[in-house]
Order: C-alpha cells, then sequence, then structure tokens
C-alpha cells in the first residue's frame, strides 16, 4: 500500500510494508515500480528484517539502484531509485 506519493521535481513514493512477510514486502516494492519510469524514489518501510536482503537483492537484478538501507528500532527502510525496466 502506498502512503505517500509526491509529484514534482524530485518524485518519490513511500510503501508501507509493515507487518508483512517475506515475500509480499518485495511483491508490494515490485507492484509499486511496475510501471514507474527511470529516476523515481520509492521507499520501502518494513518490520520483517529480511527485506533489508530480499529488497535490494530484486532491485539489482531488475535494473533499480539502492540508495539506502537503515533501521529504526523494529522498522527496517529501504529507499531505491528505479532504473531502466
Amino acid at each position: 500500500m502506498r502512503i505517500a506519493e509526491e509529484r514534482g521535481a524530485a518524485e518519490h513514493i513511500t510503501l508501507d510494508a509493515r507487518r508483512l512477510l517475506c515475500p509480499m514486502p518485495v511483491i508490494r516494492v515490485q507492484e509499486a515500480v511496475e510501471n514507474l519510469p527511470a529516476g523515481i524514489t520509492v521507499t520501502a518501510i518494513c518490520t520483517d528484517p529480511g527485506a533489508l536482503h530480499d529488497i535490494p537483492a530484486w532491485a539489482r537484478i531488475h535494473g533499480h539502484t539502492v540508495v539506502e538501507t537503515r533501521s529504526e528500532g523494529r522498522e527496517h527502510i529501504i529507499v531505491l531509485q528505479t532504473g531502466q525496466t
């Protein structure tokens, strides 16, 4: 589920993948970026610690760039920029 979407010079989408277990965080990110042009920043907020590995691995395989991964308490944040799909 998208929790925020900003349009403008720097387009950004934030996805709420909290309380979802593998493989759902990756699937949500995949669905979100499916039709996005290159250069969009996507932030996924997850509670499944496996997402810190799974989403970056998926992103690299599909030509997206991982900008940042971090944990804040029980939440894990993965930021990526869409590439050419």
